[in-house]
C-alpha cells in the first residue's frame, strides 16, 4: 500500500517506517526497509513501539493501518546480517525484546488495528501482521512461517498467537512444514479476514479502516479489551513452563543447524542438518 501524497507523512526509523493519515481517525504505519525486503531490525520495532505510544497518549488515532512498501509486507527478522561474534545473543535480543515489545504495543494499542497485506508476509512479518485485529490481502501473495527450514524453536508467545488464530492442526501445518501458502488458503484459514483484488488493497484497506474508526470508541475500546482478556486467560502458562520453553527457544539461536539453514538459505541449497 503507497503512502498517499495527500497528506504530511513523517519518516521514522531513518526514513524506514513512514507514519502518514490517509482518513480522518485513521493512522498508517508503512514499514519501508525495501532492500532488505521490508525485515524488521531495531530502529524500525522501536519506531513502531514510540509511534503507538504517541497516538495512545494523544487519543488521535481510532484505527492503525500497518502495511509495508513496494509490493513486500515484511520478511521477518533482520538476523541474516548479524555478524558470527554474538550470534545468538544478539539474535535473541532483538527477537525477545524490540520485537517482542512491538508485538505488545499493537495488541494493546486501545483502538482496532489493521494489517494490510500488499506482498509476502514471512516469519516475524507474519507474526506482526496477527498481532493486529484484522487483516486483509491482496490476492496472489504469499504467507509462511520458515523456523523449520532454518533450524529455529519459535516462541510459545508467538505459537499460542497462531494457535488462538487458526487452531492446533493449522499451527502444527504452517510450523512443521515450513512452506508457504497463498492468500485465498489463508482466507479459508482464518489466517486473513478477507482477500482484495490486485489492485484493490488500498481502497479496501482504506474502506475497512474508515468503518472501524467511524465506530463507538467505548466500544471499540471495550470489546477488543474483552476478546483479549479471555485470550489471555485461556493461554497462560505456568512460570517455570514458561521459562523452560524461553529456554528452548534461546538454546535454538546458539544452535549449529540455525547457522546451516541460514546459510542453506542464502545459497539456495538444501541444508545438512546435524541436529544440535
Amino acid at each position: 500500500m503507497p503512502v498517499s501524497d495527500a497528506t504530511t507523512t513523517r519518516a521514522l526509523a531513518d526514513g524506514k517506517l513512514l507514519l502518514d493519515e490517509p482518513a480522518t481517525g485513521v493512522v498508517r504505519l508503512t514499514i519501508a526497509n525495501p532492500e532488505k525486503r521490508n525485515a524488521l531490525d531495531h530502529p524500525i520495532l522501536d519506531a513502531i513501539v514510540s509511534a503507538l505510544a504517541e497516538l495512545r497518549e494523544s487519543n488521535s488515532a481510532r484505527c492503525v493501518v500497518v502495511t509495508g512498501s513496494q509490493g513486500m509486507f515484511s520478511a521477518g527478522y533482520d538476523i541474516g546480517e548479524i555478524p558470527d561474534d554474538g550470534f545468538a545473543e544478539e539474535a535473541e535480543r532483538l527477537v525477545a525484546h524490540p520485537f517482542t515489545q512491538a508485538i505488545d504495543a499493537l495488541e494493546e494499542f486501545p483502538y482496532p488495528t489493521l494489517a494490510a497485506l500488499g506482498g509476502h508476509a514471512i516469519g516475524g512479518g507474519l507474526e506482526l501482521a496477527l498481532a493486529c485485529d484484522l487483516r486483509v490481502a491482496q490476492a496472489g501473495i504469499r504467507l509462511g512461517m520458515p523456523p523449520a527450514k532454518l533450524g529455529l524453536v519459535y516462541s510459545h508467545t508467538g505459537l499460542r498467537r497462531f494457535i488462538d488464530t487458526i487452531g492446533a492442526a493449522r499451527t502444527r501445518e504452517l510450523f512443521l512444514l515450513g512452506s508457504y501458502i497463498g492468500a485465498d488458503t489463508a482466507l479459508a484459514w482464518g489466517l486473513v479476514n478477507r482477500v482484495a483484488a490486485e489492485g484493490e488493497l488500498e481502497t479496501q484497506a482504506l474502506e475497512l479502516a474508515r468503518e472501524l474508526a467511524g465506530n463507538a470508541p467505548l466500544s471499540q475500546r471495550g470489546n477488543k479489551h474483552v476478546i483479549a482478556s479471555l485470550l489471555r486467560e485461556q493461554g497462560a502458562l505456568p512460570t517455570a513452563l514458561a521459562h523452560e520453553l524461553e529456554e528452548l527457544r534461546r538454546a535454538s539461536f546458539a544452535s549449529a543447524d540455525l547457522r546451516e539453514g541460514m546459510q542453506a538459505f542464502a545459497e539456495r541449497r538444501p541444508p545438512r542438518w546435524r541436529g544440535e
